[in-house]
């Protein structure tokens, strides 16, 4: 049979972008919220080449960092992936703090640890919620879970910043403010409420037997080529890359622990890894919270921030993979470079080496298991 190219649409307003298919993984998988396209060669109803189509979403976020100081750069830096909007903010927060030789206060570094832990699991339970659901579309009770939890985890942030998506709780040396009386008891609710809700989770994912078998040996990603697309988060993971910046990272003083890793590299052992690494969060911010220091959160600065001349990278362990920040300064207030490596950006790419040999009716299987944030891919 001859082969045949057609464009799929992936996200929320694929439909507008000309595509031959839309493949719908919403509501609330991150894809939903941008579009994406796939460019794919199919024969005999299996896909034989894959190329990722992007750039309908461009935020030209790195020019707009150069016109604003520091201050006003993490308000935006939080907004390319809104699913790691504290993480982001913080990765840019640490780039001029190393830069201007700023030490933060123990007690800020261990309140940015837990922050960014919350974080993910943010992330997490909004990627895992649409999975958790029937064939049909009908919710079950992982589903009720997923979002009684992303809700709970809201909650908490909002109570820290002020915001549930856009939190901007960091600033230059530190936090912005402590946290109120109250939030350390409902984080600590908040981890019970978790712990209890995690196993229906888990029994509708990745111990459901309908599931494993709907999703194993599928969109398998082999650790050669995640190590030479630069995959990285849960997804490089999952293929056996044993790298994770809160365990191998100098920016924050995480304890010794072991990340999730897979070895299958298959959209099964994806899913595994995202929903063990919900189970990891809830420890390492129990243990966080165990040793929180007392002290202030933030160092006093001058009128002006200016990092002086020269150049910096940092990287973090965002939710989706490793969120990093080249600096350039010319000693002036506002950066003269300032270059984001996003997780999504590198990890779509891997769409072409994972996507040949599926079958187009196990598409939404595959892509359901591969989480990008379209923003922080056209950044």
């Amino acid at each position: 049979m001859t082969p045949v190219q057609i464009t799929v649409g992936v996200g929320a307003g694929a439909k507008y972008l000309g595509v031959d298919h839309v493949i719908d993984l919403g509501p609330l998988h991150p894809s939903a919220h941008g579009a994406y396209r796939l460019r794919l060669l199919v024969e005999d109803d299996v896909v034989t080449e894959a190329e990722p189509l992007v750039g309908h979403l461009h935020r030209g976020a790195e020019k707009l960092f150069e016109v604003r100081d520091y201050r006003q750069v993490l308000t935006l830096a939080n907004r390319h992936d809104w699913l790691a909007a504290f993480c982001n903010e913080l990765t840019v927060a640490l780039a001029v703090e190393r830069m201007t030789g700023m030490d933060v206060p123990p007690r800020a570094a261990s309140l940015r640890m837990i922050l960014c832990e919350l974080n993910r699991l943010l992330a997490h339970l909004v990627f895992l919620a649409p999975l958790t659901r029937e064939l049909t579309g009908a919710p079950t009770a992982g589903t009720t879970a997923a979002l009684r939890g992303r809700e709970a985890v809201q909650a908490v942030m909002e109570q820290a910043s002020g915001g549930r998506i856009h939190f901007m709780a960091n600033r230059i040396g530190g936090l912005r403010e402590d946290m109120p009386a109250t939030w350390v008891p409902n984080v600590r609710t908040l981890l019970t409420s978790l712990t209890e809700l995690a196993p229906a989770i888990r029994a509708s994912t990745v111990d459901d037997d309908a599931f494993r078998a709907r999703h194993a040996g599928l969109g398998v990603l082999s650790r050669q080529d995640a190590l030479a697309l630069g995959v990285t988060g849960p997804t490089g993971r999952a293929s056996g890359v044993d790298v994770d910046l809160r365990r191998d990272g100098e920016h924050l003083a995480y304890q010794d622990f072991q990340p999730v890793l897979g070895t299958a590299g298959d959209a099964l052992a994806r899913v595994e890894c995202v929903v063990g690494e919900i189970e990891l969060s809830l420890r390492l911010i129990a243990a966080t919270l165990d040793d929180l220091p007392p002290g202030p959160v933030n160092l006093r600065l001058p009128k002006a921030v200016k990092a002086p001349e020269g150049s910096v990278y940092v990287w973090t362990e965002a939710p989706l993979g490793i969120s990093g920040v080249h600096l350039a300064s010319r000693g002036e207030k506002t950066p003269w470079r300032l270059k984001l490596r996003t997780p999504s950006f590198n990890n779509v790419q891997a769409l072409s080496a994972l996507l040949p040999g599926t079958p187009i009716a196990d598409l939404p299987a595959v892509l359901g298991s591969f989480a990008v944030v379209v923003g922080d891919i056209d950044k």
